[in-house]
Formats: structure tokens, C-alpha cells, sequence
């Protein structure tokens, strides 16, 4: 029996073989095919290659020109709308600075009124109020000097003169004069 055992086993052990070399040689053939068809893509990979290269470029600078013009566009857009948010902005704060300096111009003519300070307008008139009285009096001079004759027309011409020069001395004092605060 033990001549029977030791047969059966030396033909399982030999069949595991031939199965194990019949598996090694499909394994080996496509381990071979594999290499071959890597060697193929190389080989095309190789020859197209430069082709796809140079139309992987193209298509690159086409995107490329797309996506600057729709950037240079989009950028044109927020320009111009920050350009009217700017304008808009700018008006609003004239509009909001001139009001401003309508208010303080009139209370500061208030409080100039108060302290009796006379205004532009008010110098503006006395001094046509001036000369109306000036050139009254230099109508009325000429028949005052025939009267006269001579001298007292000179008297009342300097007495006039230092008036008028008082007068406007007066006001330009006044003027001049320091403002409490």
C-alpha cells in the first residue's frame, strides 16, 4: 500500500506541474502581448505625437484669446460701472458740500449782523450812496463858487474832500475792527 500511495502522489505532484508550467506559458504569452502593445503606443505616441502636441497648442492659444476678450469685456463692464458709482458719489458729495458752505456763509452773515459789521452790500451801497451825494454837491458847487467867488468855494471843496475822506474812513474802520468770537 504504501507503493500504491506513494504512486498517487508523485502523480498529483506531477500534475500540478503541468499545470502550473501551462499557466506559466499563458501568463509569459500575455506578459508579451502587454510589452508589444506598449511598444506599439510608444511607437504611435512617438509619430502623432508632434501632431497632437501642435494641436494641443492651437486649441491652447484659441482659449487663451477667448478667455482675454471675455476678461478685457468683463473688466470694461465693472470700469465703467465704477466709473458712474464715482460720478454719482462725486455729485452727492457736491451737492452735500455746497449746501454746507451755503449754511455757514449764512450764519456767519448772522452773527456779522449781530456784531453790526456791515456787509459788502451795505459798503457796496453807502459808497454809490457816496458818490450821488459827491456829484450833487459838485452840481451845486459851481453856483455856490460864482457866489462866493473864489476862496470859500476852496474851503468847501477841502471840507467835502476831508468828509468823504472821513466818512470812508469810518466805514473801512469798522470793518476792519477785530470780531469777538
Amino acid at each position: 500500500m504504501v507503493k500504491k500511495l506513494k504512486q498517487m502522489a508523485d502523480k498529483k505532484a506531477a500534475a500540478p506541474r503541468l499545470f502550473d508550467s501551462a499557466m506559466a506559458a499563458q501568463v509569459k504569452e500575455s506578459a508579451q502581448q502587454i510589452w508589444l502593445a506598449g511598444m506599439g503606443a510608444f511607437a504611435r505616441a512617438q509619430a502623432e505625437g508632434t501632431k497632437v502636441f501642435e494641436t494641443l497648442v492651437k486649441e491652447g492659444t484659441s482659449l487663451q484669446k477667448k478667455t482675454q476678450a471675455d476678461v478685457e469685456e468683463k473688466i470694461g463692464a465693472v470700469t465703467g460701472k465704477m466709473t458712474s458709482m464715482a460720478g454719482d458719489v462725486q455729485a452727492k458729495a457736491g451737492q452735500h458740500w455746497d449746501k454746507l458752505e451755503g449754511i455757514f456763509e449764512e450764519r456767519t452773515a448772522k452773527a456779522l449782523k449781530r456784531l453790526g459789521v456791515p456787509s459788502a452790500r451795505d459798503i457796496e451801497a453807502l459808497a454809490a450812496r457816496i458818490d450821488a451825494l459827491s456829484a450833487q454837491i459838485e452840481k451845486l458847487a459851481p453856483a455856490r463858487a460864482t457866489a462866493s467867488k473864489g476862496s470859500a468855494a476852496k474851503r468847501s471843496t477841502a471840507k467835502r474832500s476831508a468828509a468823504r475822506g472821513t466818512t470812508t474812513k469810518r466805514v473801512a474802520a469798522k470793518a476792519a475792527r477785530p470780531q469777538p468770537r
